[in-house]
């Protein structure tokens, strides 16, 4: 049996309209390469005709291969499945709604042919995506970027060539909620970017409503920075110092003979005390954050490459 040069991921959910064209699309654009692949379509619980359209796929073409999950898990438990199952010593991660347009792939592999580990394809054109969803995605990145310390590119998602041993470092992560897009910043090797226009759906609507947004964004907050477990001890000092001030200038006050209402006295109190309590489950938040990057168990470095070593 040959080896396997390339694995092209396809997450499906609810995709009977796309799934046709998008195999149509991919198949003369490998074919063309002429190497060795295999097309891993991941049906993610898929409530329409899509899985019986997939396995009339794999039934004619033994490139195509399929993955049926018992239920939707998401998008993100759909790659890592593919991570699974794939046999390439590239693996490409795509969308099947064409979005990801299937001729950027000769681009990415070429670019993986000249060394590059992570091949990020990167949008100069979002068809189809509102102006909100745009801004939010762009706030969005900025916070986590300041919160986590990673820097995840702009106008990237999960479009993206993976070399085999980046795949092989992701197997290693035992995190149940990957979240790739940090995980790949985090993990670091030779990356670089291919640019393209990504256009509209070909057909069908996305599955990736406001609830799923939100929920991958907090994933990504959670998988990668403890910043929220800090904010009790900064609220903490930051109300131990307000509510100092403000007593320093109530004694002021008093010693210039202006009489302030003992209500007055009540709200820095309160403040103090609470800030106190803040301060405490701050201390108790820097043992969990020890424990949090224990438990995650992520490998204390990653090698790219050695010389000479057996």
């Amino acid at each position: 049996m040959k080896e396997i040069q390339y694995t092209i991921l396809v997450p499906a959910y609810n995709e009977e309209e796309t799934v046709n064209a998008f195999y149509d699309a991919i198949t003369p654009v490998m074919e063309k390469i002429d190497e060795t692949y295999e097309v891993i379509f991941i049906n993610d619980g898929s409530r329409d005709h899509t899985a019986e359209l997939l396995d009339q796929l794999a039934e004619k073409d033994k490139h195509i291969k399929v993955v049926h999950f018992s239920r939707n898990f998401g998008q993100q438990a759909a790659f890592n499945a593919g991570f699974h199952y794939a046999q390439g010593n590239a693996v490409i991660m795509m969308d099947c709604d064409l979005q990801d347009p299937v001729e950027v792939v000769p681009e990415m592999i070429a670019k993986w042919k000249e060394g590059y580990d992570v091949v990020h394809g990167k949008r100069t054109i979002r068809k189809g995506e509102s102006f909100f969803k745009k801004i939010t995605s762009t706030l969005y990145l900025k916070i986590l970027k300041k919160i986590t310390g990673l820097n995840i590119p702009k106008n990237v998602g999960e479009f993206k060539l993976f070399d085999r041993k980046v795949v092989d470092a992701i197997l290693t992560m035992p995190e149940k909620n990957l979240y790739l897009r940090g995980l790949t910043a985090w993990m670091g090797y030779k990356q670089t970017f291919v640019e393209f226009e990504r256009q509209e759906r070909v057909a069908g609507e996305t599955k990736f409503n406001f609830k799923k947004l939100v929920k991958t964004a907090i994933n990504g907050i959670v998988a990668d920075s403890t910043y929220p477990l800090t904010l009790s001890m900064k609220v903490g000092v930051m109300g131990s110092v307000l509510s100092s001030i403000a007593f320093i200038v109530f004694i002021v006050l008093a010693c210039c003979k202006i009489v302030l209402p003992l209500t007055a006295w009540l709200f820095p109190t309160i403040t103090l005390v609470a800030s106190i309590l803040c301060i405490l489950q701050g201390c108790t938040n820097i043992y969990l954050t020890q424990i949090y990057k224990e438990v995650k168990s992520r490998p204390v470095y990653l090698v790219r490459e050695t010389k000479n070593i057996d």
